[in-house]
């Protein structure tokens, strides 16, 4: 947000602990795994976790990822024709992917609300939710998931 100053004391010390947790190994396979899952036309994000979080930010990719584990016809996310560019409708956009996360099957502790990426608070906790909706969709092997099964737990 604009009117956010720099973190001193306790605040940094926990922003810094939440930001270690961002595995950078991990972003690689997700990217593949989205890549694979939704194709090219997604792009890539630059490397690193201000990357990442830009890639995923407007919540169209986010979208695209968990309607590609559904079958043709029962999309469970409206994904708009162009990008959103205010505000509350990428944050709308997250909020959708969020629910239909958790429609898929992905439990609540599992889940990183809508600020931790927007603000980019905590990113290892986006990554968290995109390991257990990558693994759910491994489990379920109903023929939607793409890539390597190796890519998550079971």
């Amino acid at each position: 947000m604009a009117n956010k100053g720099p973190a001193y004391g306790m605040s940094r010390d926990v922003q810094s602990k939440i930001e270690k947790k961002y595995d950078e190994d991990l972003e690689d396979r997700l990217v593949e795994w989205i890549v694979a899952q939704c194709g090219a036309s997604v792009g890539r994000p630059e490397r690193g976790r201000l990357g990442f979080q830009v890639w995923l930010k407007n919540g169209i990719v986010l979208s695209q990822l968990v309607n590609s584990l559904y079958p043709d016809g029962s999309k469970p996310v409206k994904v708009p024709d162009s990008p959103p560019t205010m505000v509350f409708k990428q944050m709308e956009q997250i909020a959708q992917f969020l629910k239909a996360a958790e429609d898929y099957g992905v439990v609540k502790t599992d889940m990183f609300q809508t600020v931790d990426l927007f603000e980019a608070k905590d990113m290892a906790a986006v990554q968290r939710t995109l390991v257990a909706l990558g693994s759910l969709a491994v489990t379920k092997n109903d023929g939607h998931y793409h890539g390597d099964p190796n890519w998550f737990m079971k």
